[in-house]
């Protein structure tokens, strides 16, 4: 056994393309990445690594006969340290999960059983490629629920108005972004929201935070990231999709479709988003003035809805427009041009560039879910990721 053919069978080449997810899941919750955020990432990568161990362990008799050149079959890695290493790196996974807290750890639990019944069961049915999306998806939502619970509180920005005192902001004021609800709650300092909903770890009332650990609080971080984890969900399964042909080639329809499906991701990226202060229904109107204020009422979600009146969402800085539309034109250059090759010759080496290509894809998809939940910096950190991945992907295959 050798570094080479263990860097062959984890497909190191491809490691690059997980730890965006725990920071677009960091992004979603309106938090900053921190402790929780890197047990995350590290939980990702253990999970991510076990599940390509597993993997090729599973497939030993079937890469026997279409790749013999892959580690097991060539002798190279034995199974059995395969299967002892998937193991080992599920536990490490799991274990770096626990110390970020319970909700990631149920997060992390049902990834890692989401990982072993695709690579043992459910790689070779129909819903192979619904359950790698939902892998996929389960880690950003990781890394959301891991963010939420090492860092309760408000975000940034709540915490720098709560240092102003309390009773400085009084009655209702048009919503300031998608990511804040300025002065909802009188006397309160903006607290973080998504689609309508206030979560728990950053709910204010009467100029005083009020921090909602535990599942209460994360739990409302996880539904603010469901949309992000949606979307990189959808991803993946067109790029899991076409990697079921990657053997023998032969299939034209597949990444047609696939296509389709990455041209559909940009125009929904693009698009204006809805006006955060409206969507996700209500209970109960916003406080105005000099009535007093109650505590707000949590749900089992960690969450509380709300009436807002219907007001027009302030357009995206021309800059952050500028580099979204710059990270969603990266995303469809890398997916795209392999894919249409692949249609026009369903050939095995043009279908494996395009699954390389796809994989390589979610990173300024991640990149760009970060940007459109306010956090450019994390955005421009996760593209730095692009041309790690691309030198090590012409020295280790990552399919």
């Amino acid at each position: 056994m050798t570094a080479r053919a263990w860097a062959e069978l984890l497909r190191v080449s491809a490691l690059f393309t997980v730890p965006g997810d725990a920071l677009a899941g960091a992004a979603a919750t309106g938090r900053s990445p921190g402790r929780g955020t890197a047990l995350a990432m590290g939980a990702s990568l253990c999970l991510y690594e076990a599940g390509m161990a597993l993997n090729d362990w599973a497939d030993r008799e079937e890469d026997a006969v279409d790749r013999p050149h892959r580690p097991i079959p060539s002798g190279r890695i034995a199974p059995g340290a395969a299967l002892a290493a998937a193991g080992a790196l599920t536990a490490a996974g799991l274990g770096l999960a626990a110390r970020a807290g319970r909700p990631a750890l149920v997060v992390a639990t049902g990834l890692a059983a989401t990982v072993w019944a695709y690579d043992l069961r459910l790689k070779h049915t129909p819903a192979g490629p619904a359950a790698m999306a939902a892998a996929r998806a389960l880690d950003l939502l990781l890394g959301a629920a891991a963010t939420a619970t090492a860092t309760p509180g408000t975000t940034e920005q709540g915490r720098r108005s709560a240092g102003t005192g309390t009773g400085a902001r009084t009655g209702s004021r048009p919503c300031s972004g998608p990511n804040t609800d300025s002065g909802a709650v009188t006397g309160g300092p903006a607290a973080p929201r998504s689609g309508g909903f206030v979560r728990a770890g950053g709910s204010v009332r009467a100029g005083v935070p009020v921090h909602v650990g535990g599942l209460a609080g994360a739990g409302g971080s996880v539904w603010a990231a469901l949309p992000a984890a949606g979307l990189l969900g959808v991803h993946i399964y067109a790029v899991t999709a076409v990697s079921r042909h990657e053997a023998r080639g032969g299939s034209t329809a597949v990444p047609l479709a696939a296509l389709a499906t990455t041209a559909a991701l940009g125009a929904t990226i693009l698009r204006e988003r809805c006006d955060p202060c409206e969507q996700a229904g209500a209970v109960g109107p916003v406080p105005r003035a000099g009535r007093a204020t109650n505590p707000l009422p949590f749900t089992a979600r960690g969450v509380v809805q709300r009436h807002r009146p219907h007001r027009p969402s302030p357009p995206p800085a021309p800059a952050t427009r500028l580099l979204l539309t710059a990270l969603t034109g990266a995303y469809l250059r890398t997916a795209t041009g392999p894919l249409l090759h692949a249609a026009l010759n369903p050939s095995p080496p043009l279908t494996q560039r395009a699954v390389g290509a796809g994989i390589r894809a979610a990173i300024p998809l991640q990149a760009v879910l970060a940007v459109r939940a306010g956090a450019a910096g994390t955005g421009m950190a996760v593209m730095g990721l692009v041309p790690l991945a691309r030198t090590l992907a012409r020295k280790v295959n990552p399919t």
